[in-house]
């Protein structure tokens, strides 16, 4: 029967529409299921307990540990006092920790189980850390006793929300400092890209510390009252499975996620009906792996973006592009691009260069850094420090980072334009190449291979691919095969150890 309000021939459209409910999951973490409102109501009173131990607007409040339902309830509650949440990555060193605990000025930290050895390496913590909570343990007890929290503080969209540390690639890392505004307008941009019903599951596979996990599906999911499985590790039997079984309509990933569950075992057999948001980010899928995903009825969508951005700036369209394998597709709504050329702010068309960013979504500077901050801005545009090729219609492919670009004889060098000719050979399963001092070229290119179980491709096979696809210069001088290529916590390769590899072993002069 249609119902009084609805359109002519929509039937009973008002009772089949999808809308936000406080009764609808929120968070699933195995047996357990936390509903919106129930989600709302233990925020209020770890808000409360927060507030008991000190917490006030604009302190930080750090978290340890993997993915669970206690991040987004510590997140929340942070914020609901208009402190500031600063997710530690977990895979760091217990120096490291200590380091972002001192630079952050952290007052509390929230820690899991897994996080117990990590922190005891950790010791001692700045002076700064004054109460702990352990999950369950003090973090249970401290939410039971607490009231919840009658009357929040007024909190801006310019007031801080969370602390995100670079990835430490090169340097030591700093905290990008993002804002309430930042992360909803990027929720915003990516509703206007991605279709989100409070009916869909989506699954938190992407580590929290880090832009994706938090801003690509997870917070929009949550903001359309859809739910949320967090997943304290990837692994690819394991989410395969966790997508037929709970019926996951859509997660973020990294490109060698997406390659791991293609190789598993019950790739072919799984059933991945359900799916229908699968987006990625950090460098281009391989080719071959976008098409397993077709193949099963899965269209993958790349999207590009970075900390600083909240992270998002690009973004594949839900329609068309599967003639464009590798790019990153047009802008954000929301967002404003534009090019730096010769030190000028310039169009998108031309040659290759440095991409520019701006717009309500990117981040208010590094955590008490400003001259760091101002460095990387111009204009008022944000510096990406990726060399972009934009074309005439807006579609846009990313070239390479501005300091990974190699200068040999005079000529520019994007490695990832080496790597990506490399991995078209089914034998090789990833490729990094990296720039080493030269006495005649300045600089010259060190690949490193890393075959796929089984294969051991001979040099001679990767040079006369390479030569067919690529002009002489840009062909690396040496090949080298490696088990595995050293990455981080995101699965992004660390460049930086690469280069110490091959400052190391390749004499500054060059071969005799």
């Amino acid at each position: 029967m249609r119902t009084a309000d609805a359109p002519a021939g929509l039937g009973s459209w008002p009772a089949r529409r999808a809308r936000i409910d406080p009764d609808r999951p929120a968070l699933v973490e195995g047996e357990r299921t936390l509903t919106h409102a129930g989600l709302a109501r233990r925020t209020a009173r770890l808000a409360g307990a927060l507030a008991a131990l000190g917490v006030r607007p604009g302190d930080r409040v750090a978290y340890l540990g993997v993915n669970a339902t206690s991040v987004f309830e510590t997140f929340f509650a942070t914020w609901l006092l208009g402190a500031v949440a600063v997710p530690l990555n977990y895979r760091l060193a217990g120096a490291e920790i200590r380091y972002m605990l001192d630079d952050a000025g952290a007052s509390v930290l929230v820690h899991s189980p897994d996080a117990d050895a990590l922190l005891a390496s950790a010791r001692p913590l700045p002076a700064g850390v004054r109460h702990l909570l352990a999950v369950p343990g003090e973090y249970e007890e401290a939410i039971a006793a607490a009231e919840p929290l009658a009357a929040p503080p007024a909190v801006g969209l310019d007031a801080p929300a969370i602390l995100l540390y670079t990835s430490g690639t090169t340097g030591r890392p700093k905290a990008a400092v993002l804002t309430h505004g930042n992360l909803t307008w990027n929720t915003i941009n990516q509703l206007a890209h991605v279709d989100v019903l409070s009916t869909d599951r989506a699954l938190c596979i992407a580590p929290l510390f880090h832009c994706v996990g938090l801003g690509q599906v997870t917070l929009p999911t949550l903001f359309k009252g859809g739910s949320v499985e967090p997943l304290p590790a990837f692994d690819a039997g394991a989410v395969l499975a966790r997508i037929a079984q709970a019926r996951i309509t859509s997660f973020s990933a990294v490109p060698t996620m997406l390659q791991m569950m293609v190789e598993h075992p019950s790739w072919d057999a799984v059933d991945l009906g359900s799916l229908h948001t699968v987006l990625y980010g950090g460098s281009p899928v391989q080719e071959r792996v976008a098409r397993a995903w077709l193949e099963r009825g899965v269209r993958v969508r790349q999207g590009y973006g970075m900390t600083e951005a909240s992270p998002g700036v690009y973004m594949v369209p839900g329609e068309g592009g599967t003639e464009r394998p590798v790019s990153v597709g047009v802008p954000h709504f929301y967002t404003d691009v534009a090019m730096l050329r010769d030190g000028e702010v310039g169009p998108l068309a031309g040659e290759p260069a440095e991409l520019l960013v701006r717009g309500p979504h990117v981040f208010a500077g590094y955590w008490q850094r400003p001259q760091e901050t101002e460095a990387v801005f111009v204009d008022g545009w944000f510096r990406s420090g990726d060399v972009l090729r934009v074309a005439d219609d807006g579609w846009a492919d990313v070239v390479d980072r501005v300091k990974d670009v190699i200068i040999s004889g005079g000529e520019n060098i994007y490695p990832a334009e080496v790597e990506a000719v490399l991995v078209q050979l089914d034998d090789v399963a990833d490729a990094a190449v990296v720039g080493v001092p030269d006495a005649r070229w300045g600089e010259v290119g060190v690949a490193y291979v890393q075959p796929r179980p089984g294969a051991v491709p001979p040099e001679a096979q990767l040079r006369a691919h390479m030569e067919a696809h690529l002009a002489r210069f840009k062909i690396p001088k040496y090949v080298e095969l490696v088990d595995a290529l050293p990455r981080n916590a995101t699965g992004k390769v660390r460049r930086v150890e690469l280069r110490e590899r091959a400052a190391a072993t390749v004499p500054p002069e060059g071969p005799a």
